[in-house]
């Protein structure tokens, strides 16, 4: 459950952080300096709490250690390959999951502007 929260978490600020920097590098000379330093400030959090997020998922690959250190003495060698394998295809499974929602969401909205624009 750790696993889940965290790595969305990463994946959500990851996503975040993205966006404020496109935002800001797309600002022409003559927008405001109030806009800028306002998304600055927002990139500065963000980054933050990313970093934040990252310390989480190394906490959380530490004690994905001790697990697997408890189980190797309970468990074949085959069964902990498999759970090995879980945790990560978890993981990997997760992240292909937001890039397709991602997908569905741009695809949506780009389907709404088109319907909007006819």
């Amino acid at each position: 459950g750790d696993l889940d929260k965290v790595v969305n978490l990463l994946l959500s600020l990851s996503g975040r952080l993205a966006r404020v920097e496109n935002v800001l590098s797309s600002l022409g000379e003559n927008a405001n300096n109030e806009e800028r330093s306002s998304l600055n400030e927002k990139r500065k959090l963000l980054a933050g709490q990313h970093e934040d997020a990252r310390e989480l998922k190394e906490n959380l690959d530490r004690r994905e250690r001790v697990v697997l250190e408890i189980l190797g003495n309970y468990l074949s060698e085959e069964q902990l390959q498999d759970y090995q394998h879980f945790v990560k295809m978890k993981s990997a499974l997760l992240i292909e999951q937001r890039e397709l929602d991602d997908k569905i969401k741009l695809g949506q909205e780009q389907l709404k502007c088109l319907m909007e624009s006819l």
